[in-house]
């Protein structure tokens, strides 16, 4: 392999071929780097090597070869007279893979030359390597540095700058023995005596001098190179660590003479756990005197146990004393007196220093929980169920306004559909024609769509306790594929779905509570899978008849499981398995309740690591339920031939609009504010039927149905009210006059049967 060499003296030639040579590289001595240049254009140099000396700036001649590129990946070795911070930056910044210094016999030549070979035998380049270690600086938050085993750095990481505020050139240009606090010099000298011998340095400890005059602590780890003469340390910022390392040695001395006036219990034991004083609520407290207690163990007079699993729990003084540190017990603790009862307690325990820093003994602190236990246990209770009605308070108030929202919209689009399928009816005129079936079969479509918003909003009222269940003939294989469809983001990335219906009878339920029930059933299930691994999970939806002709629903999943000792609080309210923050613990009891309330059975049975099932049994619809609802409504919507006067009030004008076009037969007259039809009634005019709102902004329906028993009493009882929403005080109201209702969203039929009720 050929080696290029650059400047060298006469009188070093003859070795440095040498050294060439018994690494087989072939020698080719120029004088300067322009014959070099020229050189290496006829045949390539992997290596080269340049000596800096007053003739020749190596920097330069590194930057030109850089810049050539018949030997810009070449491997640059610079031979340097002494070390010099300055020039070693200059010539590593303009391209030098490595220095070695002008040594007797060529020491430091050859082992630089093996290192050269290793490296372009495994193709590696050592500026590879060298842009490795400046990135490694760049972005280390300790301090790295390389130095010489003279005394001085070679090169600092920017964190040496960002934690003692010397730049890498001030750091570079003094040895670093000046930077050391003068107390802990003379154990760096003799530290740096053991690595010029070779020896490794960990947890090595001393101050060095900010720039600002202050001392930081840096605990070292040093590995010498002997042969380079250089060393690689790592260094660590620890002065907070000494900080609070002091703080408590101090806290550990205070406490032998403030152990009497404690008023917790306390108790002192030496180096082997034997007690050596008590304070008199610790005598209370564990039933022991001091005179009885005293030189026995600490295991004797303070046993502990684990409130939960009923296991002695660790001795606190026993790690103290081993690990020489403060150790607090966990909040479920007992402590057993000496007449065997039990009280709860916290405590610590924390090593006694003397001056000199060496731990003489332990002290421990403890006090009775009982009272606090008690008091947290009723608070926690309290501020659960306060939390709990607060959250059904919110819901039921935020339910009423969407309700509001939802079905002032619903009610004009469900009223429309209506009549676009009676103008289209009228339009075929008993026509069979495909497109008019088409177009009837797509208001239809959207018919159903409607319904399912109804449906939802009725359920937000069933989950806000503030309506009454409507329970029809329901198939539960229909409601339950609602619930995995609503579910299903839930479920995609834990687990397969499987679905195994089998004949199952239909049943008389509110869909809207029982798909609430499924969905519970279905995100229990999938919470109960880790993310990520869904080929090997599955969620089993089964269904089937049982020999009492019940239908039984079943999920079952391949989840973590449920410990047995859980099991019989599974439906209890907000008992829950889910982590802290994780669901209220509510979810399974109102599944419960939902289910015995439409006297069906729900249970559970499960496997840790296996999986649970939970099955849902509800009994079959009877005939005569099935028989009533198979009963086909005529879908003509009552047309009414005697013509009244009727009066609109809604704040909604498409509200409004859509009743004046279902009552198209009839005199309408609409207002979007209560007062303006209050004044026209009072003016003595006369209306059939009065359809009014009753959450309106300015003037309420309820305020609006007050000033008429006071101002027109006559049409009090021509009032029918549109209720879209719900709350506590519409319901009063309602509850409380004998007027008609109208439930939004509404269809076109109902209105009219309304209406005709009035002129009949």
């Amino acid at each position: 392999m050929r080696a290029l060499v650059i400047g060298v003296d006469a009188d070093r030639t003859s070795g440095i071929a040498r050294a060439l040579g018994e690494q087989a590289h072939e020698a080719a001595f120029v004088a300067d780097t322009a014959h070099g240049l020229a050189l290496v254009e006829s045949a390539a140099a992997p290596l080269i090597v340049l000596q800096q000396k007053a003739d020749l700036d190596a920097a330069a001649a590194c930057r030109a070869l850089r810049n050539a590129p018949a030997t810009a990946s070449s491997v640059i070795l610079v031979m340097l007279a002494a070390s010099d911070a300055t020039l070693i930056q200059s010539v590593l910044g303009a391209g030098a893979d490595d220095f070695f210094f002008d040594t007797p016999g060529d020491l430091a030549f050859r082992a630089r030359l093996r290192v050269v070979r290793r490296a372009l035998e495994l193709g590696t380049s050592s500026r590879h390597a060298t842009e490795d270690v400046d990135v490694l600086f760049e972005v280390a938050l300790e301090l790295l540095c390389i130095a010489g085993l003279d005394g001085r750095f070679r090169r600092v990481s920017p964190s040496w700058t960002t934690t003692l505020g010397w730049s890498a050139e001030e750091l570079c240009a003094r040895p670093w023995l000046e930077f050391v606090h003068p107390d802990d010099q003379q154990q760096t000298v003799e530290a740096g005596m053991q690595l010029s011998a070779g020896a490794t340095l960990i947890a090595f400890a001393n101050r060095y001098r900010c720039r600002d005059g202050s001392y930081r602590w840096l605990e070292w780890r040093v590995v010498p190179s002997v042969e380079r003469g250089l060393i690689y340390a790592c260094a660590r910022d620890v002065t907070a660590n000494r900080a609070q390392q002091e703080a408590l040695r101090e806290l550990a001395e205070s406490l032998s003479t403030t152990l009497s006036s404690i008023g917790d219990g306390v108790i002192s034991v030496d180096l082997d756990g034997a007690i050596v004083r008590m304070n008199p609520v610790a005598e209370q407290l564990t039933g022991w005197t001091e005179r009885a207690a005293c030189t026995r163990a600490i295991t004797d007079v303070f046993q502990i146990i684990d409130a939960e699993t009923r296991a002695l729990v660790a001795d606190p003084v026993a790690i103290a004393l081993r690990e020489n540190r403060v150790v607090a017990l966990a909040s479920d603790t007992l402590l057993v007196r000496r007449d065997g009862t039990e009280v709860a307690i916290a405590d610590s325990c924390a090593p006694i220093r003397n001056a000199d820093g060496s731990v003489s003994g332990a002290v421990l602190v403890f006090r009775d929980m009982t009272a606090e236990l008690v008091a947290k246990q009723v608070t926690e209770h309290a501020r659960r169920q306060l939390v709990f009605s607060d959250r059904m308070a919110a819901v039921g108030s935020l339910a009423a306004g969407i309700a509001h929202e939802i079905n002032n919209p619903l009610s004009y689009i469900t009223a429309n559909l209506d009549l676009v399928i009676e103008e289209i009816q009228e339009m075929g005129g008993g026509s069979s024609s495909e497109r008019m079936l088409e177009l009837e079969n797509m208001v239809q479509d959207a018919q159903k769509g409607a319904d399912r918003i109804k449906k939802l909003v009725r359920g937000m009222k069933t989950f806000s306790r503030l309506e009454e269940e409507r329970r029809t003939v329901t198939s539960v294989t229909e409601v339950m594929d609602l619930a995995i469809n609503m579910t299903f983001s839930e479920i995609r990335h834990r687990s397969r779905v499987v679905k195994d219906y089998k004949e199952v009878p239909r049943v008389q339920a509110d869909d809207a509570r029982l798909g609430q029930v499924f969905m519970n059933l279905l995100v229990n299930a999938a919470h109960s899978i880790p993310v990520g691994d869904m080929d090997n999970n599955e969620i089993r939806i089964s269904t089937s008849t049982d020999a009492k002709g019940r239908a039984v629903i079943e999920v079952h999943d391949t989840g973590a499981g449920i410990p047995a000792s859980q099991l019989e609080r599974i439906f209890d309210p907000f008992f829950t398995t889910k982590p802290v923050g994780v669901g209220t613990g509510l979810g399974l009891s109102i599944c419960h309740n939902i289910i015995t309330g439409m006297h069906g059975e729900i249970a559970v049975e499960s496997t840790v690591g296996k999986g649970s099932r939970f099955t849902v049994v509800l009994p079959a619809a009877s005939p005569e339920d099935i028989a009533a609802a198979a009963v086909p409504s005529s879908t003509r919507i009552p047309v009414i031939k005697q013509r009244a006067s009727i009066l609109i009030v809604d704040d909604e004008p498409a509200v409004g609009i859509t009743l004046s076009r279902v009552l198209r037969e009839h005199h309408v007259t609409t207002y979007t504010r209560a007062l303006d039809a209050l004044e026209l009634l009072c003016t003595g005019k006369h209306f059939d039927v009065i359809f009014s709102d009753l959450m309106m902004p300015g003037m309420s329906g309820i305020e609006f149905y007050e000033q008429l028993v006071v101002r027109c009493p006559s049409a009090v009882e021509k009032v029918v009210f549109i209720s879209g929403a719900f709350s506590a005080e519409t319901d009063e109201f309602l509850d409380r006059i004998p007027n008609e209702r109208l439930e939004k969203p509404f269809d076109a039929k109902t209105v009219r049967e309304v209406v005709q009720r009035f002129v009949t």
